[in-house]
C-alpha cells in the first residue's frame, strides 16, 4: 500500500520523474511517491515516455521546469552520458547515467540541489544537471539478498551489455568474479566492454560468447521479456538452462517472464529484479532529498504494484 500524501498538490509542489521508451511498465512511480510521502515532502513522481530522439531537449526541459531529479531507464542510460553538465564518480566509474539531480549555482559559485533556492532564497544564477549512477551498487545488494550469492570467484554469464548491463558487466569485474561471459546482439558493444574489463581487470577472464559447462549465475540485461511475445533472450543450442545454478532477470514486470519460469523448470533457483529497481530507487530518492530513504515504505509499494498484495 502506498503511503498517502498528508497534503495535496499545489503551487509549490516540485516534481522528479522517470524517462523511458517505452515506460508504461515502470513502477518507480508507486514505490517513489510512497518514498515521498513516506518523508513528508511536498514532491511528485511522474512518468514519461521520451523516444531517444527527443531525451536531450526533454532534459532540457526539465532542468527549466526546476524538476528536482530524474531517473532514467531503457534506452536512455548510456546516450545521457553526453547530455549531462556533471559526472559524479559512479556515473564515470560505471559508464552510464540512471539518475540525475538538477542543482543550481549560488552567488558564492557553489552548486546546490534546486531544491535549496525555494522560499527567499537568491534565484541560481545557472543551471545544471548532474549524472549519477545507482544501478551497480543496487545489482549486487539484490544478488547477495534475493540469490544468497557472493560473485567473487564465480562463473557469470551476461545476457545484455547496453544500459544497465554494461554497468552489471563493469560491476561483476570489480566484484571479482572468477569467469565472465558476455552475450549481446551486437557484438561490437561487447567487445567494447570487454576491452575496458581487461583494462580494469587485466588477470579476470572474459570471453564473448556461451560458457561450456556449468556457471554459477546467469543475469538477464536484455528487455526480452517485457512483452508476452518477446522470445527468449538465450539461444538454447549454444546453452542450456540446466547449465547455470541460479539466474536473475533484471525484468521485474511480469514478475515471471518465460524465461525465469523456463529457469524454474530447469531447477535454477531465480530472482527478478524487483530487488535491484528498489535499491537503486532508494540510493536516487536519497540523492535527491539528503535524507535516508524509507526502504520498507517503498518496498510495500513495489510489491503492491507489482504482486498486486
Amino acid at each position: 500500500m502506498a503511503e498517502p500524501f498528508k497534503q495535496p498538490i499545489d503551487a509549490r509542489t516540485a516534481y522528479c520523474a522517470v524517462f523511458g521508451h517505452p515506460v508504461k511498465h515502470s513502477a518507480s512511480p508507486a514505490m517513489q511517491n510512497a518514498g515521498l510521502a513516506a518523508l513528508g515532502l511536498n514532491w511528485r513522481y511522474l512518468a514519461f515516455d521520451v523516444d531517444p530522439a527527443d531525451l536531450r531537449a526533454a532534459l532540457t526541459g526539465a532542468r527549466m521546469m526546476r524538476f528536482v531529479g530524474l531517473n532514467l531507464t531503457v534506452p536512455h542510460k548510456l546516450l545521457a552520458l553526453d547530455m549531462v553538465e556533471a559526472l559524479d564518480e559512479s556515473a564515470r566509474l560505471w559508464r552510464a547515467v540512471n539518475t540525475i539531480r538538477f542543482e543550481g549555482r549560488d552567488r558564492q559559485g557553489t552548486w546546490l540541489p534546486i531544491q535549496h533556492f525555494d522560499g527567499d532564497i537568491a534565484p541560481p544564477d545557472k543551471l545544471r544537471a548532474h549524472g549519477f549512477n545507482t544501478d551497480a551498487e543496487a545489482i549486487v545488494r539484490s544478488l547477495r539478498e534475493d540469490l544468497g550469492i557472493e560473485l567473487q570467484g564465480k562463473r557469470v554469464l551476461l545476457l545484455g551489455t547496453g544500459g544497465a548491463g554494461g554497468v552489471a558487466a563493469l560491476k561483476l569485474a570489480a566484484e571479482m568474479v572468477g569467469e565472465l561471459f558476455l552475450v549481446n546482439r551486437t557484438h561490437a558493444k561487447a567487445a567494447s566492454i570487454a576491452a575496458e574489463i581487461r583494462r580494469r581487470q587485466p588477470n579476470l577472464k572474459v570471453q564473448l560468447d556461451y560458457p561450456r559447462g556449468e556457471v554459477d549465475l546467469t543475469i538477464n540485461a536484455t528487455s526480452l521479456g517485457l512483452s508476452a511475445s518477446d522470445p527468449l533472450p538465450v539461444d538454447d543450442r549454444q546453452f542450456s538452462l540446466r547449465q547455470t545454478r541460479a539466474l536473475y532477470d533484471m525484468i521485474y514486470r511480469p514478475a515471471e517472464t518465460p524465461l525465469l519460469a523456463a529457469a524454474k523448470s530447469a531447477g535454477c533457483r531465480t530472482a527478478n529484479g524487483l530487488g535491484m529497481l528498489l535499491y537503486q530507487g532508494a540510493k536516487a530518492l536519497e540523492i535527491w532529498s539528503g535524507q535516508p530513504a524509507p526502504l520498507e515504505a517503498m518496498r510495500r509499494a513495489l510489491e503492491a504494484n507489482v504482486y498486486g498484495h
